[in-house]
């Protein structure tokens, strides 16, 4: 595996109050390359404006959309709204779109409910098929996807390349678990959203090395790697944490 394969970026919604160039300038700064803006605050999907103005700035300060970080909840946001939310993707300069499955894990869908779910999820990947897009499901409780037995059903059953996976930890689950996901979704997944914690508490990357080297040789090829959130909140920790991260794709065979 080429370690100079992977990309690593950084997830705007870590830091809300700052403004998309300043985030671009500490990516830049850090050594990073790319960024999932989120579509909450810094790239919201009617803002026309904002958005060629984000793709302008990253083209001048050389920093690219890994992903575009939206807030639409399939089975609760209008699904026509999701073309919308495709050609505000694709105006910052990428294709793949993360979303939010659900608003519930799938324990809680009756027969019928999960029925309904699973066709409405076949809809949005045609209409991702037919614009050229990806759509990627939070690994994240509260959805659909919370368990992996549910993730590996729904991707079976939509069975669409435009329809696919994010991995991250479980912050309360074991080491063991987070790994038996890791290796079993690989092969859907796009991108990984990358943090530190343990139940409510954050810790540097640099306490996780070992951990994260286990978690990232379950996936045979490099993924974009997007540092999610710092210990601190502080974007001055953004620079250790991304040498944290290169760090621990440093010692991967």
């Amino acid at each position: 595996m080429k370690n100079n394969a992977y990309k690593l970026g950084l997830v705007s919604i870590s830091f809300r109050d700052k403004t998309p160039l300043e985030l671009i300038k500490a990516v830049r700064d850090a050594g990073l390359e790319c960024i999932e803006w989120g579509s909450d605050v810094h790239a919201p999907f009617k803002d026309i404006q904002r958005l060629n103005d984000i793709a302008r700035l990253q083209a001048e300060y050389g920093i690219t959309c890994s992903s575009y970080g939206t807030y639409f909840h399939l089975g609760e946001t209008p699904l026509e709204e999701l073309q919308d939310y495709i050609a505000a993707a694709k105006i910052l300069g990428t294709n793949v779109l993360r979303l939010w499955c659900g608003k519930k894990s799938a324990d809680n869908y009756s027969a019928e409910e999960r029925a309904r779910f699973i066709a409405l999820c076949k809809q949005a990947a045609h209409i991702a098929e037919q614009a050229g897009a990806v759509l990627c499901m939070e690994c994240h409780r509260k959805t659909y996807t919370q368990k992996l037995s549910d993730a590996l059903y729904l991707m079976n059953e939509v069975n669409s390349p435009s329809f696919r996976m994010y991995w991250q930890p479980f912050q309360w689950q074991s080491i063991e678990q987070n790994l038996d996901y890791a290796e079993n979704i690989a092969v859907y997944t796009e991108h990984i959203h990358v943090f530190q914690w343990k139940d409510t508490a954050r810790f540097s990357l640099y306490e996780g090395v070992e951990e994260w080297r286990a978690y990232l040789e379950k996936f045979t090829t490099p993924r974009t790697l997007l540092l999610e959130f710092m210990p601190d909140d502080s974007i001055a920790s953004l620079e250790r944490e991304a040498n944290a991260l290169k760090t621990i794709i440093g010692g991967l065979q």
